[in-house]
């Protein structure tokens, strides 16, 4: 159902994003793969660059579009959006997915303990670069009458890992979502948010090797959500909703295949 249609995953060099991207190559879509790691210019040891994820999807069936961009890059991210209005007149589908949260040690404890550098890595990278891309790809998505996906978590009454900037910068998120489900939805935008789980994500497992504990999600089962979601005529139920990935493989029958929870 997907074959045709347009997508742009940010941040899918590694981890989640790339686990999304990867699932829409499956499904045929022509997606576009945001992020600063590239062939050209590195910043981390850990493997993937969106060279990579890009000849990936398009191994499974799909087109896969390298465009290396540091969302912090305002104009560049319009520059993005620029190329895919002249390419192809719309946009069917966001997932906003780029943050920078593992860029400093991640350790929780009180607040007054940890680098004011996580709300730069957390909320300018991560929530701020998910409003700006929504931002240029809105007029995009009410051209198909497109889904905007944004990734972040919930933890109920919880602080997310006792880590205060990652507890503000996912639960921002969070309201994101809701607030562009206001705006877009009368314009016939779905937009929501999805949830992961404990993802074996190249950073998780670079950091906890073999502890990494059973029962964790590939970082392909996030992307047969997005799938799903994307594959639903009746989406706009979830509008502004944030979640659980768990929770939508069981509203749609879909199972992590990797081998994960």
């Amino acid at each position: 159902m997907s074959s045709g249609r347009v997508a742009v995953v940010t941040g899918a060099a590694r981890g989640v994003g790339r686990g999304i991207a990867l699932v829409l190559g499956e499904a045929g879509a022509t997606v576009y793969v945001t992020d600063r790691e590239s062939r050209g210019h590195r910043f981390s040891e850990l493997r993937g660059t969106v060279e990579d994820t890009a000849e990936q999807l398009t191994a499974r069936g799909g087109e896969g579009v390298p465009v290396p961009l540091d969302h912090i890059d305002d104009a560049a991210v319009e520059a993005l959006f620029a190329r895919i209005r002249a390419d192809h007149g719309g946009l069917d589908l966001l997932v906003a997915n780029a943050c920078n949260g593992n860029a400093l040690p991640f350790r929780g404890g009180p607040f007054w303990t940890l680098p004011l550098e996580h709300w730069h890595n957390m909320v300018d990278v991560g929530v701020r670069s998910h409003l700006v891309t929504a931002w240029h790809a809105a007029p995009l998505l009410i051209e198909r009458r497109g889904l905007c996906v944004l990734t972040g978590y919930t933890a109920a009454d919880d602080v997310l890992a006792g880590h205060v900037f990652y507890d503000l910068a996912m639960h921002a998120i969070s309201r994101l979502a809701h607030s562009l489900a206001h705006d877009l939805g009368p314009r016939g935008v779905t937009a929501l948010a999805v949830s992961p789980g404990f993802t074996r994500t190249e950073a998780i497992l670079a950091a906890l090797g073999d502890e990494v504990p059973p029962g964790t999600d590939s970082v392909e089962f996030p992307g047969r959500a997005v799938r799903a979601l994307w594959e639903d005529p009746q989406v706009a139920r979830h509008a502004g909703r944030t979640i659980p990935v768990a929770d939508l493989a069981a509203d749609y029958g879909f199972t992590d295949t990797a081998g994960g929870s």
